[in-house]
């Protein structure tokens, strides 16, 4: 009996550590921090839920963007999107060139929204 239990206890762990694997393994957050170590462009966003910002990383360094609801002449959609950086000591290096492919990327994903950067970038830009 004690064997039986013992049997059914490593086949449970044994289960629940290959979950736990996947479950690492396709983690959005994992991917986005090895994008971002990697100094790759990836966005992490849930884009049926407008009330979560989304992230975003490029070149090694971390934006979020917040994004408000509006109505167009169709729907709701999100209209406005104001992207900050979480460190502004890693924007060194990083030029116009850079910031017109991050608008790009994320136009993609919302055509009407109208996009906006928090200073230091505002003042860059300008």
């Amino acid at each position: 009996m004690i064997v039986v239990l013992l049997r059914l206890l490593i086949i449970a762990a044994f289960f629940y550590l290959i979950y736990k694997a996947v479950r690492y393994f396709t983690d959005p957050m994992r991917k986005l921090e090895h994008a971002h170590e990697k100094k790759e462009f990836r966005l992490l966003d849930e884009k049926g839920n407008v009330r979560k910002n989304f992230l975003l990383t490029y070149k090694g360094v971390l934006f979020e963007g917040e994004k408000y609801l509006g109505t167009t002449p169709d729907s709701f959609e999100v209209i406005s999107i104001i992207i900050s950086i979480r460190d502004t000591e890693k924007l060194e290096g990083l030029s116009r060139v850079d910031f017109s492919r991050i608008e790009q990327e994320v136009q993609f994903l919302y055509p009407y929204a109208k996009l906006e950067w928090k200073s230091p970038i505002k003042e860059f830009l300008q």
